[in-house]
């Protein structure tokens, strides 16, 4: 078992009540699930998510911690939280990572699998 490492879920969903087709808005919200799979606590610095839309034009988001916190996970702990993006596409993808500190001050990045975001069809989640 690796002694730094977080496995993280995203269950993405399109927010109907958000999106506006004729204004080429659509709004989604992402659950993400964030597991201490190492053997060692660390803590969730910040993030760095790359978030493309249906016609390829890519936007990048950096910032410190996840909904105005920064975790700090003991082995085998979890932290949930939801958050959202707009896009002017029916249809994109995201994926990122977080940047992580452990308790010994090694410094690791823990990869956001890619996943879809699709309004017209539910979302996918990518392997």
């Amino acid at each position: 078992m690796p002694q730094y490492q977080f496995t993280v879920e995203a269950v993405p969903h399109h927010l109907a009540d958000q999106s506006s087709p004729e204004q080429a808005v659509y709004g989604f919200a992402y659950q993400v699930t964030i597991h201490n799979s190492g053997t060692v606590a660390a803590q969730l610095i910040s993030r760095h998510w790359i978030i493309t839309d249906g016609n390829g034009r890519t936007e990048e988001v950096k910032g410190l911690g996840v909904v105005d916190q920064q975790p700090l996970l003991q082995p085998g702990e979890s932290f949930q939280y939801t958050s959202g993006c707009r896009l002017r596409t029916p249809t994109g993808a995201m994926r990122g990572s977080y940047f992580c500190v452990a308790e010994d001050g090694t410094r690791f990045e823990a990869e956001i699998p890619a996943f879809i975001l699709d309004a017209g069809g539910g979302a996918r989640v990518l392997h």
